[in-house]
């Protein structure tokens, strides 16, 4: 048995046989053809690109109705770089002038642009290797005939073992009957990450070495919920993973009869459950789950998922989609919170040296007032469509915020001035994130229609700990009695301030906290669409009186741990299939 710690990508647990793919490698001869077969070649050239194209096409068409426009989009590179003369030109001078073969043409100019993109200094750019690795095996394909190794023939359920997958590889799992992938690269924000989550399959990534310790047909446990791949597990681990599995089909099968249920306790409060989404079609998700609107709507994908800043269109057809699709529902727009080893270090001259306190998400969009109006004007013109409202990230001071409302004031004099609509007293609102927001909360809520708490980075930067480093990580927790009593204050001052509050990091989907933040006031959630079935399971079998109670209790422990093992044991009682 091996146990190996990655990346945590996509929740859930499967466990099935492994099927370790090889990369796709052709073997290309270096081969010279006499001149009278150049005509031949570069007509076989040209029918390649040709099926390229209408490959991409097709596979564009099948996950926009799949998975949405925004997953589709990650071919749009392709599509250009293939539909573009110059990468055709510059092989077929290779053909014409040294008599190379089309396949070899194709592999030196396509490795000689892999080289370069390798040789970027900027992340996100080398990151652009694996798109261009992907259209030279497609070209060699259509090129030699040949294909790799059909997982859509496979019958059963397996879990894909591969030392990085292509964009491209990754579509096509929906094909298939993938239950889990494990990956020796990757992070949480490359291209297969976003596709397999989108698809609900569960990953992990960062493995290093994953598959060089993995064998075909080997038996794989995949967590994708702690990022644990078990390869080869005993008896023991394969058993207490196999009842894991089990209760958690139970559960969803339980739960599915929750969703048209009211979230409401036992002694009659009604709790809103609002959900985060990243990608527009999520929208109608969320709405199946039993969400009753969106209370994060992320907006960086506009940003990643080209190279080319969206424009104001773009982004209003974004938001057009979602607020068509939630109707009568209130959606919650925050403004590009883009940083670190995103975006915006792709834009910089030279890489912060520390860029988690850096220049990132409001600070950037202060620094880049054209970007930053540009999406203020989008959502004010949708903001006429639905029950609009927007959303500052990491404000950390006054000034800040007020900036931010003076660029929102200049955006909508640009749209007085053209005729266009918008709603001129549409909420605004910020995240609270920051410690200096926590401390200086009264402040804030006095420039505010409302408010919603980010866990994810006020416990990050509350408890000096990156959370994404696993040398670290063990140190985040929610359950630290600082934290506690942080959440507490702030829920406290929004309630005398009279100014609406919700929370919308990962620990309002996380049902060990639901007990706790009932306790402390809160009343409104907002989550991944997955999370609202546990979390609408807990309040309806709670009453606020006693939940008031754990969180008295809870708040007068000393460790995280003692917090962390009385929230569990006390949300057993009240569901015992609580884990």
């Amino acid at each position: 048995m091996e146990i190996k710690k990655g990346i945590g990508v996509s929740p859930g647990v499967t466990i099935a046989k492994a099927v370790v793919l090889d990369a796709e490698e052709y073997r290309i001869a270096q081969k010279t053809v006499s001149v009278d077969d150049i005509p031949a070649e570069l007509e076989r050239l040209r029918s390649g690109f040709d099926a390229s194209l209408a490959e991409l096409h097709s596979l564009q068409e099948v996950m926009a109705r799949q998975l949405g426009p925004d997953i589709a989009a990650i071919f749009d590179f392709h599509y250009g770089v293939l539909s573009q003369d110059r990468l055709f030109e510059q092989i077929a001078a290779l053909i014409t002038q040294k008599n190379y073969s089309a396949a070899y043409a194709v592999r030196e100019v396509l490795r000689g642009y892999q080289r370069r993109f390798l040789n970027m200094k900027d992340q996100l750019l080398r990151e652009r290797v694996r798109d261009v690795n992907d259209i030279e095996r497609r070209l060699l394909r259509h090129l030699c005939g040949q294909s790799g190794e059909e997982l859509s023939l496979l019958t059963e359920p397996f879990v894909l073992v591969a030392h990085d997958l292509t964009p491209s590889q990754v579509a096509n799992l929906s094909q298939t009957k993938v239950s889990g992938v494990a990956m020796d690269a990757g992070g949480l924000t490359s291209h297969a990450a976003i596709v397999v989550r989108s698809m609900g399959i569960p990953a992990v990534m960062g493995l290093k070495d994953v598959s060089t310790r993995v064998s075909k047909s080997d038996t794989i446990i995949l967590d994708g919920t702690k990022g644990l791949v078990v390869v080869r597990p005993d008896a023991d681990m394969l058993q207490e993973y196999r009842v894991e599995e089990e209760r958690i089909h139970a559960l969803a099968s339980d739960l599915i009869e929750l969703r048209d249920k009211p979230a409401v306790t036992t002694d009659n409060i009604k709790i809103t459950l609002l959900t985060n989404i990243e990608f527009p079609y999520e929208a109608k998700t969320c709405l199946e789950k039993g969400a009753e609107g969106i209370g994060l709507y992320r907006t960086e994908f506009l940003y990643l998922r080209s190279e080319a800043e969206p424009t104001e269109e773009e982004h209003y057809e974004a938001y057009h989609t979602v607020i068509q699709a939630v109707g009568d529902y209130p959606v919650t727009i925050r403004t590009l919170d883009l940083g670190a080893d995103k975006y915006t270090q792709s834009q910089a001259r030279e890489p912060e040296r520390n860029p988690f306190l850096g220049l990132r998400s409001i600070r950037y969009c202060l620094q880049n007032l054209d970007l930053f109006k540009t999406q203020l004007r989008a959502i004010l013109r949708a903001s006429v469509e639905g029950d609009v409202r927007i959303m500052f990230p990491l404000i950390s001071s006054l000034m800040e915020l007020r900036q931010a409302k003076i660029v929102l004031g200049d955006a909508m004099e640009d749209l007085e001035e053209a005729g266009i609509p918008f709603r001129r007293d549409i909420p605004v609102g910020i995240m609270v994130e920051t410690p200096a927001a926590a401390l200086q909360i009264k402040e804030l809520l006095r420039e505010v229609d409302f408010i919603s708490i980010g866990t994810n980075d006020l416990i990050q930067y509350t408890l000096a700990v990156d959370r994404s480093n696993e040398r670290v990580a063990s140190l985040y927790t929610a359950s630290h009695p600082v934290v506690l009593r942080m959440l507490r204050d702030i829920m406290r001052a929004a309630e005398r301030a009279g100014i609406p509050y919700s929370m919308c990091g990962e620990m309002a989907g996380e049902p060990m906290y639901t007990l706790l933040l009932l306790g402390i006031g809160l009343r409104q959630f907002s989550m991944a669409p997955s999370d609202i079935p546990e979390i609408k399971k807990i309040i309806r079998s709670a009453s606020i009186a006693h939940a008031v109670r754990v969180a008295k209790r809870a708040l007068s422990f000393d460790t995280d741990r003692q917090v962390s093992n009385y929230l569990r044991d006390e949300t057993r009682k009240i569901w015992p299939e609580f884990m």
